[in-house]
């Protein structure tokens, strides 16, 4: 009878809350560990950061009489137009592989229209898109040929970014499309170019190329990457050349 009992005691009765809590968290203990953001970290090969050093190189010096043309024209916009006054560079936060660095440009907005870019929180595209608020200079020479971007080129000797790879981004754009589910941009290095930039008239989703990038970050031997960054460039240059214009 004791035994009959001590068994039925056994049956019935829950388990000890102490007992229960071990045994419940020992089942469920993970047997991977989550992705850390480490591990989502888009590789940023050696062989690609040399090309990017020695190409930024190379475009500097053969860009070097474009740049002194911008600083005559930047003069004699600000000898004859006022409200153009202001500095030649200007600085504005952008993200690339999740830091927040800043972007240097040749400025093309008016001082006016820059002071209240910065008191509404917008950004540059934005405001550039309306032709009202460009100075001379930026509206003739700098914006026509992309020379405003030029300074960029010192964001990739520096490390900042790369020269292909998505767009770096204002942090505000960058925690909406996070928020969207797509954090690549967490994780990868921006680019001056990519394939977003250079797609024209494809009707694709830049998300869509930048993830196919990404993708082949991943998975591309170093110079298979690197070679197909260089087919990018080259199309960057065939786009300008034809006037076509660059997409966001």
């Amino acid at each position: 009878m004791w035994r009959l009992r001590l068994m039925g005691a056994v049956r019935g009765a829950a388990p000890p809350s102490s007992t229960f809590r071990v045994c419940h968290e020992t089942r469920v203990s993970p047997i991977v560990r989550p992705l850390s953001s480490a591990d989502k970290q888009v590789p940023y090969p050696v062989p690609k950061r040399i090309v990017d050093k020695l190409v930024c190189g190379a475009l500097l010096l053969l860009l070097a009489p474009f740049v002194v043309l911008v600083l005559v024209a930047v003069a004699v916009d600000v000898l004859f137009a006022r409200r153009d006054r202001g500095s030649v560079l200007y600085r504005e936060p952008r993200v690339s592989r999740g830091r927040t660095f800043e972007l240097l440009k040749f400025r093309t907005l008016r001082t006016d229209a820059l002071a209240e870019m910065w008191r509404t929180g917008g950004h540059a595209r934005l405001y550039e898109a309306d032709a009202a608020n460009l100075t001379w200079a930026g509206r003739r020479v700098l914006k026509p040929w992309y020379l405003d971007e030029v300074p960029q080129l010192l964001n990739v000797l520096r490390g900042d970014i790369s020269l292909v790879g998505p767009r770096p981004w204002p942090p505000e754009m960058v925690e909406r499309q996070v928020a969207q589910g797509q954090d690549y941009r967490q994780h990868v290095m921006a680019g001056l170019t990519g394939a977003a930039q250079v797609t024209k008239g494809g009707g694709v989703p830049y998300a869509d190329l930048d993830r196919e990038y990404v993708e082949r970050c991943r998975t591309l031997r170093s110079w298979a990457l690197v070679r197909y960054d260089l087919e990018l460039l080259v199309r960057t240059v065939g786009v300008i050349a034809r006037g076509e214009g660059l997409n966001y």
